[in-house]
């Protein structure tokens, strides 16, 4: 992905730099050739040259762009996860994901971390963003995930006698798991996306009450994917799923929903980040009515809103890091939405507004492995950074609208917003 080459001032608001710092009035950032020069108050700010680029923050807010931790680009909001095997063909699978990713930079994330997709899509989305031949953010992959047999992505019964070769590897033991990382491996993931334990979504293979993954397809997971330089994540609501993961090595946890005070521990001692994913639930209880959702199934998701906003809290008070990822792509909980769940967190699950920023911008860099790149705004770093119409702390929910986002800036170039882009030439691909 290329950067902007010159000079561009951001000033006349406050910056928040993402570190967890105590927002800067009067702050202003200075970019030059696609990176951060200088961040702080403007009194200190160092001289631009005369033809240095200006944006007017509006008495608004400079703040890095946002990290979606769980972003599932091949989810095209669909009614029921059945709809994921059988809808459509890879050709508009591609398509839609390509939409969805121009979507998501347009709402102000200009980084995200692949929670899992169909037919491997996101590694090609990667190489067309990184290409500039197609708008979105920086991506890490995952590919295809791996469910045990019977477990939350295997819904099809055995007499269909078909796979799920789309969307997920369905395992059966340990070789069968390291021969599915190594499909991955060949075709250039960085994550791994297991499914350890059930979920409310499936009545069937509900919660905390249910394992889909032996242990040891667990560990023989995280062995061969570190073994290639990957990084494994999981599917985890189960109390003993949360802890075999931590066990096994697991990198990430997503949701994390009903961890005990052993699997806290597990948690904080290996400094494991977790994504709650909490929106989803929400708009599963409120909406799922009107989606068919059996009573059965949403009495299933508020259980699982109430464990995992208490858990949450909880791993954050403790010290321990949280991502923000909000399962988007369903039809009750559409792409485009994602800063919703920034909402959520701070006006009912407990977070403070700059607590809910971090979250979203400088531990989603660290889950992705690229802190040292972007996610705050310090000298150095990639300039990836949203210029917000408002006070973000005062009311967190203007970021849920792209029309008040002043400039989504990538790499230093504006990329959306209400400053129109700059016309780049669209390059041909070799061949």
């Amino acid at each position: 992905m290329k950067t902007e080459s010159g000079a561009t001032l951001i000033t006349n608001g406050t910056l928040i730099d993402g570190t967890g710092a105590s927002p800067i009035p009067d702050g202003c950032v200075v970019i030059r050739d696609g990176r951060i020069a200088y961040a702080g108050a403007k009194l200190d700010a160092p001289e631009t040259p005369e033809d240095v680029r200006c944006i007017d923050a509006a008495g608004g807010t400079i703040m890095p762009g946002l990290v979606e931790a769980h972003f599932h680009a091949t989810y095209f909001n669909i009614r029921a996860l059945e709809d994921l095997d059988i809808k459509y063909p890879v050709e508009y699978v591609s398509l839609l994901s390509s939409v969805n990713c121009r979507l998501a930079l347009e709402c102000g994330y200009t980084a995200a971390r692949s929670g899992g997709c169909l037919f491997n899509v996101d590694v090609w989305l990667r190489t067309a963003i990184e290409s500039d031949l197609i708008p979105g953010p920086r991506l890490s992959t995952s590919g295809r995930e791996i469910c045990s047999a019977g477990g939350l992505m295997d819904w099809n019964p055995e007499f269909r006698k078909i796979g799920m070769e789309g969307l997920v590897f369905i395992i059966n033991g340990i070789e069968d798991a390291r021969k599915a990382v190594r499909a991955l491996v060949k075709d250039g993931a960085e994550w791994v996306k297991t499914y350890p334990t059930g979920d409310a979504a499936a009545p069937d293979v509900n919660d905390h009450h249910t394992l889909c993954m032996t242990f040891d397809e667990m560990h023989a997971v995280v062995q061969t994917a570190h073994n290639h330089g990957m990084k494994v994540t999981g599917h985890c609501r189960a109390t003993e799923g949360i802890k075999n993961a931590l066990r096994a090595g697991y990198d990430t946890i997503e949701h994390g929903t009903f961890i005990d005070d052993e699997g806290l521990e597990l948690l904080l001692k290996r400094d494991v980040p977790v994504v709650p994913a909490l929106y989803f639930e929400k708009v599963s209880v409120e909406r799922g009515p009107e989606f068919g959702l059996s009573q059965r199934v949403i009495d299933g998701h508020q259980e699982t809103l109430d464990g995992g906003a208490a858990s949450a809290l909880r791993i954050l008070r403790a010290g321990g890091r949280v991502g923000m990822g909000g399962d988007y792509g369903f039809g009750w909980n559409p792409h485009g939405d994602y800063a919703k769940e920034l909402s959520y967190f701070t006006n009912v699950v407990g977070f403070t507004p700059l607590e809910t920023i971090t979250c979203a911008t400088k531990t989603g860099a660290e889950i992705m492995g690229r802190a040292d790149e972007f996610g705050t705004l310090e000298a150095g770093k990639l300039a990836d950074v949203l210029v917000v119409d408002g006070d973000v702390i005062a009311d967190i929910s203007l970021l849920e609208n792209r029309q008040n986002l002043i400039a989504v800036i990538q790499g230093g170039a504006i990329k959306a917003g209400r400053i129109a882009p700059r016309q780049e030439t669209v390059m041909t691909v070799d061949g």
